[in-house]
């Protein structure tokens, strides 16, 4: 077996295990990437109740996942690391089962994992799902686009000053910007 192939069928049994486990208890999503956005979770079909401010302690925000037929590309994901805290959007979905429609834009279970983490903010504590990036599609040394990068900074009511101005530092890659409903639904 290809050593590629024995990594993502190693990620699908985690996954798939972790939803059979958390199913029951887990009606929220942390958004830490392009989902920040709220109008970009309209337009995929998530319903949500409510959103708020939240931070995950314990990892840090890298541009490190390959993105899908665009190379050089990096989308958002976390990784494990102390002293560091991502900060995001803890969206309240209306059912569990909501989640499921992300897992499509979000290439899961191949491209990136969902796992149940524990969030905080104002309202306390709450398990929310959060995708993480499969290690076989993780890659230093890319950028994402400009363009990924506002569907970040639109969540911008819901970040600290440093944390907006350490998303508005990233250096990334400057394109033009295409078909604007588009870019809603898919990572272009």
């Amino acid at each position: 077996m290809h050593p590629l192939s024995d990594k993502i069928t190693r990620s699908l049994f985690i996954c798939q295990a972790q939803k059979r486990f958390c199913l029951v208890i887990c009606n929220y999503y942390f958004a830490y990437g392009s989902n920040m956005n709220p109008a970009r979770m309209r337009a995929r079909g998530l319903s949500f109740i409510d959103l708020w401010a939240a931070r995950l302690p314990g990892y840090g925000l890298r541009f490190n996942k390959a993105a899908h037929n665009q190379p050089g590309v990096a989308y958002a994901n976390i990784v494990p690391t102390s002293n560091s805290c991502v900060e995001g959007v803890l969206y309240a979905l209306t059912s569990g089962q909501d989640i499921d429609k992300m897992d499509h834009f979000e290439g899961t279970p191949v491209r990136y994992s969902r796992e149940c983490l524990q969030v905080s903010g104002d309202f306390g504590h709450r398990s929310a799902w959060v995708y993480l990036a499969n290690p076989a599609f993780v890659c230093e040394g890319l950028l994402p686009q400009s363009r990924y990068l506002e569907h970040l900074l639109a969540g911008e009511a819901y970040l600290s000053p440093s944390y907006l101005d350490f998303l508005r530092q990233q250096p990334c890659q400057h394109v033009e910007s295409g078909c604007p409903e588009r870019g809603l639904l898919f990572n272009d």
